[in-house]
């Protein structure tokens, strides 16, 4: 703050039924504070509770139809004015009241006759310690918003970063970059569908969001097949397949690799998801995939999601080695997999969503997609 500037005096909200009271109290506050005044309990609540609140209240205990008590509790369980402090002014001298009083939530006591000097020590006090409050309350959320921020950033920065990676893969494999957002998309859809129709306790907000920025990176391994293999237009030799199924354990231990010195791998929760997805998306639920031929619910549940929108994507997409499938004939090829290739439930969220299917298709389509569907 320049040194220009003023800062507005504080406001102090005096409560007590009896003028002498409230006459003694103006003399010794106005030279150095904005003065309030309320006459009962109701008034001091509502003058509390107004845009304008008073940095502290000075609250007479003994008063007429609302006594102090009950006025300090009103203001405790208002959440506009439960901050406000209080000092009790007050006549009553035993321990037990006060001890009563500063139970209920008052900051200070001070008994009558008022000595001048302590009324105002008492006085200063409290603002001071409601301003060094008000500015560390400020100062986290201004801490807080900053934190949020910067998180958000480098989200940002991490979502591009992982996209660019993924996309690497995609583009050696004679593909673009939609391949990548439509299968992301895909996986997301079955996600909150099964969420819905199975697993609300599995599949939670931050489970799917773990799949869903993960799915991307299914195909990372494939930076590690040479060229004449991964491009090849016709069918592959069995060596070449043997060389080509490698590409989800290559993908797996990159990925593991890349993270495996960190201390703490809580921060790399969606990469530890990644790992699954890239090893085990070729699995399938009868068996009969790879690498390792796991069956049923022993296959990790992001890769049996990521099985199903893979397949799908490459059935109605060109590829090197073939064209694009007519989307009936598509959806006729994942629906007989049932139990086969894919996961029944997950198959089954594939037909209750086939309409968000087709709507991402279209949105990132490649031109193939477009002349088949």
């Amino acid at each position: 703050m320049s040194s220009n500037q003023t800062v507005a005096p504080a406001t102090i909200l005096i409560v007590d039924d009896t003028p002498e009271n409230i006459t003694t109290l103006g003399d010794l506050l106005q030279p150095y504070y904005t003065l309030r005044v309320a006459i009962n309990g109701a008034r001091a609540l509502a003058s509390a509770n107004s845009d304008q609140r008073p940095d502290l209240i000075l609250l007479d205990v003994m008063m007429p139809e609302m006594d102090g008590y009950t006025v300090i509790s009103r203001l405790r369980e208002n959440p506009h004015t439960a901050e406000i402090p209080v000092i009790f002014v007050t006549a009553l001298d035993a321990t037990d009241d006060e001890t009563h009083g500063l139970e209920l939530g008052a900051a200070d006591y001070i008994t009558k006759p008022l000595r001048p000097a302590i009324v105002l020590a008492r006085v200063r006090s409290q603002l001071e310690l409601k301003l060094a409050r008000d500015r560390m309350r400020d100062q986290n959320l201004w801490l807080e918003a900053e934190v949020a921020r910067r998180m958000k950033q480098n989200q940002l920065i991490q979502d591009a970063s992982m996209r660019a990676l993924a996309s690497l893969a995609e583009t050696r494999d004679n593909e673009t970059g939609n391949h990548i957002l439509r299968t992301q998309g895909y996986v997301e859809v079955l996600c909150r569908e099964l969420a819905r129709m199975h697993h609300p306790e599995v599949l939670d907000t931050h489970c799917i969001e773990l799949i869903t920025k993960a799915a991307p990176l299914h195909d990372i391994g494939k930076v590690g097949i040479p060229d004449q293999i991964l491009l090849k237009p016709g069918k592959l030799t069995e060596e070449e397949w043997a060389i080509m199924r490698t590409h989800s354990a290559l993908g797996a231990e990159a990925i593991r690799r890349a993270i495996q010195d960190e201390a703490d791998q809580s921060v790399f929760d969606f990469l530890h998801v990644a790992m699954k997805i890239a090893h085990y998306h070729h699995e399938k639920w009868d068996g009969s995939g790879y690498p390792e031929g796991l069956a049923g619910e022993n296959i990790p549940l992001p890769a049996r999601l990521m099985a199903l929108a893979d397949v799908f994507d490459a059935l109605i997409n060109r590829r090197c080695y073939k064209k694009a499938m007519p989307l009936e004939q598509a959806v006729t090829v994942i629906q007989d997999g049932k139990g086969k290739h894919f996961d029944p439930m997950i198959v089954d969220a594939f037909s209750n969503c086939l309409e968000q299917f087709i709507s991402i298709a279209l949105r990132y389509a490649d031109t193939e997609f477009e002349s088949a569907y």
